[in-house]
């Protein structure tokens, strides 16, 4: 067990992401430049030649050494923080600066901090799937692996030395139980005949034991040293790929050439079992391995609203600029008007010629006085509640796998609020919906079959049944006698197949064909796959959240449709399940046109709006419309008419079709159509999509979607390697998407609302300000409270809301899967939203400022002294501001926890800590250039109009949202409101609990066993119940 783990630390994930892009560029130039590998055993001078890689691997993005201004030039790629380091040298010319530097110093310093700490964290950490207590450093990991210790024959004797010193034409030595060190060819061992045992249980997930057999040419040589160093043999082969089972090269050795291909070679992470030792010749080392060149490409995958957050940023950028002109054009108007005349008692600075010159100047200073539009702080926020979002799915007990001690595990931070906004969901078949463990079910012996039924009471009995009537998985074992002379001439035509270089697989074919007919049947075993527990289930309920599931499968035709059916993805009451089977493209085209004709005819009409679109339009993809058919159906096709469905000119058609049906099956896939089914979904439809399987055949998929979901099932960690979540059953998927999902979108959507609305409300105070100021980019605000808003008084509440924020509990969001939608169509926060919380930022600014402004104009004590001065203004408005932004948050939360209560209420107490901290006497006479605030607050806080106006500016402030909460359910009602309503009428009124009725005789269902490659459906899947015949279609 402990080589098992050694080995899964070795494992890269997201190669692309955690491996510096230098080192890729220069390993992925290389290996498309490499057309054939030729090495020489023992000659390393002549390997060198090559520059083959060494056999060490990289898993860590970061160094000691290259961490800091790596991460600092990739956190600078930000445009927001790039435009904050544009700003803090703005800040330190004295001619346009009217803030402090440190006001952008000190929120960029704490931002680029924690987004470093979590990258680091991310870079140092990771968590391996299937062990979840064990956690390992990616650098320690790294130094682990490279550093085990490898026998490698050197000058006649074995020498102990480290894997990462072996290379390229090494012969090392391996031993029974010990994982191998690189890709290498089996030269000898010490079994009988050459043969070595391994075990790939962590490569494709079978626990039973692989042998391989050492090249005859060296298999006589054993353990001999002498022979073992005196051999010079020459090895061309392929370059280095990521395709498991395939390996082909030729050995030239005194002489002779001799066939190498995938049975002589030892895969690095393979276990040496019941086998003394064994000698190989290295081939592949470190990135170059099946192993490492296996785990990937995978690109850097960004959400919808990460998308969209770029498109508002740029909004307002340019609102930024659109208003920084309009108040220095007003700047320029009034040292034109008065300035200019008013010089005598404020005198224009030297470099100030004329009032044009001030206008340009006063652009850049309201660029860094409206500064705060821009949110700082937005990005590493919005990673803090991802990470945190990401921790739940870990956390989650309900989707915890008891059996393997599996629990669910979150891959990537970054895709949480997505899981929220799936629409398509591409599923493998085998492991995935259904167990992938085959179970002996029957057998027949020469006529005669063996098995088990069971009678109507439930008992198993012994019974023949007839494989005519149900469709099991078949192994047929037959014979044939060959007479010596076309065997000769077969052995002859096998061997040139055998050696020959260029299409050997279909060669051999041809070669097997020969043979392999004219069988006598000897007799046949039966097994099936049950489906995994819940699968049924799961489908129908995220039907009803309008997520549409096709299955993308390697298997048979019939056996693919028979899952269909177990599962619910088709269902008998269907007005019909269209085959496309067409060999050719005409032949498919019309059969999907046909299907599309019954489904929706008038969408084959010349007016019809998709038709017109087409017919103007050349430039494709565009965004294709839902078309909602005229019944319920279903499609399946084939991965040979599928070829040509997906061609260029057929494949809209296909989407068409496909996408109007309640549910598709593709089958007899490969992994590349799997992928393209995805990707042509994602090119037209624009939804998000969600790929789920467990195998490496679902590799491509997995990546190609939106979301890629693993299945820790039995086909090894590839798939699992690949994904951005992962967990052992299907019937997880429904709670990942229903539960953990909707809830990360929800906490998203209020979180940038929140956020947009806050910095408007708090940056456009100074707009109105600029026109009681003559435009001359004063602040309204103490330089220590623009420091501090967005940095300590408002992000603790919102943290808050983000993270525990909840409409309904987890049991209502699996009984109301309708609750789901509003993601769907991106419906709570869009660039509609955006607008929205912009105009109520405005408003909220003016009353903030104007309120106070009429609070404090003329206004005094009540002992006759005056209080109309800016600091009084200036603290009454960011109080208030304070106060406004705390019970818009508190409106917005509708699940409240201890920590929701303080975060809220302890931010505002810790405002008016801080705040009589700065206005106090020690502080402003010790440093009174810095503070000079004195006993502002406790002077300007004592007064009755001060809180009138705090309240008065509150319910102006809160009326509008109050208002519309109220009236956009009633006057503007979506279904989310309907169903919210219904829940909560449920709540008000609990149903008696159901009376229990004895059923005692239920009726006949479909078995959870569906697999099958006989003819039909009917008898496959009913057990006694005929499917009804107008549920198939061929067209």
């Amino acid at each position: 067990m402990k080589y098992v783990k050694a080995f899964i630390s070795e494992i890269l994930w997201d190669c692309s992401w955690f491996c510096s892009a230098m080192y890729e560029r220069e390993n992925e130039q290389r290996q498309n430049e490499e057309e054939e590998r030729i090495l020489q055993a023992n000659n390393r001078r002549f390997n060198s030649l090559f520059e083959y890689p060494d056999n060490s691997i990289k898993t860590s993005k970061y160094s000691f050494f290259n961490f800091l201004p790596v991460n600092l030039f990739e956190q600078f790629q930000r445009l927001a923080n790039a435009y904050f380091l544009i700003l803090l040298f703005l800040q330190l010319i004295p001619q346009i600066s009217s803030l402090a530097w440190y006001t952008t110093v000190i929120p960029l310093i704490v931002v680029l901090s924690i987004t470093g700490v979590k990258d680091a964290i991310d870079d140092v950490v990771k968590w391996l799937p299937g062990l979840p207590s064990l956690h390992l450093k990616r650098h320690q990991s790294d130094q682990q692996v490279n550093n085990r210790s490898v026998l490698i024959l050197v000058n006649g004797r074995i020498e102990e030395n480290k894997w990462r010193n072996v290379q390229v034409g090494d012969i090392i030595k391996l031993e029974n139980d010990h994982p191998v060190t690189a890709d290498v060819l089996l030269l000898s061992s010490s079994e009988p005949y050459g043969l070595t045992y391994i075990e790939t249980a962590d490569l494709d997930g079978e626990t039973n034991l692989k042998v391989k057999q050492a090249v005859s040419a060296t298999s006589d040589m054993e353990d001999n040293l002498e022979l073992l160093s005196a051999f010079n043999g020459e090895v061309r082969c392929e370059p280095p790929n990521n395709k498991l089972d395939r390996f082909s090269g030729t050995l030239s050795y005194l002489g002779d050439t001799y066939f190498l291909d995938y049975e002589r070679l030892l895969l690095r992470g393979c276990i040496i079992r019941n086998t003394d030792w064994c000698y190989g010749l290295v081939v592949y080392t470190g990135p170059d391995t099946k192993l490492m060149q296996n785990s990937g490409r995978s690109t850097f995958k960004r959400t919808h609203i990460d998308h969209l957050m770029n498109v508002l940023v740029l909004w307002i950028f340019m609102l930024l600029g659109g208003m920084c002109f309009l108040l220095s054009i007003g700047h320029g108007i009034w040292e034109s008007n008065r300035g200019y005349h008013f010089q005598a008692f404020l005198p224009w600075e030297r470099y100030i010629t004329s009032s044009a010159a001030s206008s340009a100047l006063a652009f850049w200073s309201y660029f860094i006085v409206l500064n705060t539009m821009v949110p700082i702080s937005l990005y590493v926020s919005v990673e803090i509640i991802r990470l945190g979002n990401s921790y739940y799915i870990n956390w989650d007990r309900k989707m915890f796998y008891a059996p393997k001690n599996t629990p669910a595990q979150a891959r990537t931070t970054t895709l949480n609020e997505e899981l929220g906004q799936v629409e398509y969901v591409f599923s493998d078949k085998t492991g995935t919906l259904t167990e992938n463990v085959m179970i002996f079910n029957k057998c027949s012996i020469n006529g005669k079959t063996y098995g088990y039924s069971y009678d109507e009471n439930g008992q198993c009995v012994p019974k023949s049944p007839d494989f005519a009537s149900e469709g099991l998985r078949t192994l047929m074992v037959a014979y044939r006698e060959l007479d010596k002379a076309f065997f000769q001439t077969w052995i002859k035509k096998h061997g040139e197949a055998w050696l020959t270089l260029e299409n050997r697989e279909k060669k051999l074919a041809l070669v097997y064909e020969e043979i392999e007919r004219d069988l006598v049947l000897l007799g046949a075993t039966a097994i099936e796959d049950k489906l995994q527990s819940g699968v049924p289930e799961t489908i129908v309920t995220l039907n009803k959240a309008k997520i549409k599931i096709w299955v993308l499968t390697g298997d048979k035709q019939e056996t693919a449709v028979n899952i269909a059916y177990s599962c619910r993805i088709f269902k008998d009451e269907m007005d019909a399940v269209f085959m496309v089977e067409g060999t050719d493209r005409e032949t498919v085209l019309e059969e999907l046109r046909t299907a599309r004709k019954k489904m929706k005819p008038e969408s084959l009409l010349e007016s019809d709006p998709i038709n017109i679109y087409l017919a103007r339009k050349s430039k494709m993809p565009f965004k294709a419309v839902d078309e909602v058919p005229n019944g319920s159906y279903g499609l399946v096709i084939s991965g040979c008419s599928l070829a040509y469905a997906l061609e260029s000119n057929t494949e809209f058609e296909l989407l068409r079709t496909a996408c109007m049906c309640k549910g598709v099956v593709c089958c007899r896939m490969t992994p590349l159509q799997k992928a393209q089914v995805v990707d042509l979904v994602k090119r037209y439809k624009k939804v998000v999509t969600l790929a789920i399987g467990d195998g490496a055949n679902d590799i491509g998929m997995i990546k190609a979607a939106h979301i890629g979901v693993g299945i820790s099932g039995q086909e090894g960690m590839q798939a699992t390697l690949s994904s951005d979540f992962s967990f052992c059953q299907f019937r997880y998927l429904q709670r990942l998407l229903l539960v953990h999902g909707r809830w990360s979108y929800n906490r998203m959507c209020k979180f940038l609302s929140y956020f947009f609305y806050k910095n408007f409300a708090f940056t456009l105070v100074h707009f109105w300000y600029a026109f009681f100021n003559g435009f001359s980019a004063q602040t309204v605000y103490d330089i220590w409270f623009i420091t501090f808003y967005n940095l300590i008084y408002t992000s603790l509440p919102i943290l808050g809301l983000s993270l525990f924020e909840k409409d309904v509990n987890e049991t209502w969001s699996l009984c109301y899967p309708e609750l789901y939608e509003p993601g769907q169509h991106n419906l709570y926060f869009n660039k509609k939203e955006f607008i929205k919380c912009l105009l109520h930022g405005i408003y909220s600014s003016f009353v903030l400022f104007f309120v106070p402004m009429g609070t404090v104009f003329n206004s005094e004590r009540s002992d006759g002294k005056d209080i109309s001065d800016f600091q009084s203004f200036s603290l009454l408005v960011q109080t208030t501001l304070i106060w406004v932004m705390t019970m818009q948050i508190a409106l917005s939360t509708t699940y409240w926890t201890m920590i929701n209560h303080a975060f809220t209420w302890g931010s505002l107490g810790l405002y008016f800590c801080i705040l009589f901290l700065l206005c106090s006497d020690g502080l402003c006479l010790m440093f009174p250039s810095v503070f000079n605030f004195l006993g502002v607050a406790r002077n300007g806080l004592n007064q009755p109009q001060m809180w009138l106006c705090l309240v008065l500016s509150s319910v102006l402030c809160l009326i509008p949202l109050m208002g519309y909460n109220f009236l956009k359910p009633i006057l503007w009602p979506i279904n989310v409101d309907k169903v919210l309503n219904r829940i909560h009428f449920c709540l008000k009124h609990p149903l008696p609990p159901p009376v229990q009725i004895k059923v005692k005789h239920p009726g006949l269902r479909r078995s959870a066993y569906a697999f099958s490659h006989k003819q039909g459906f009917g008898a496959l899947i009913t057990s006694g119940k005929t499917l009804k015949s107008r549920a198939f279609t061929r067209r």
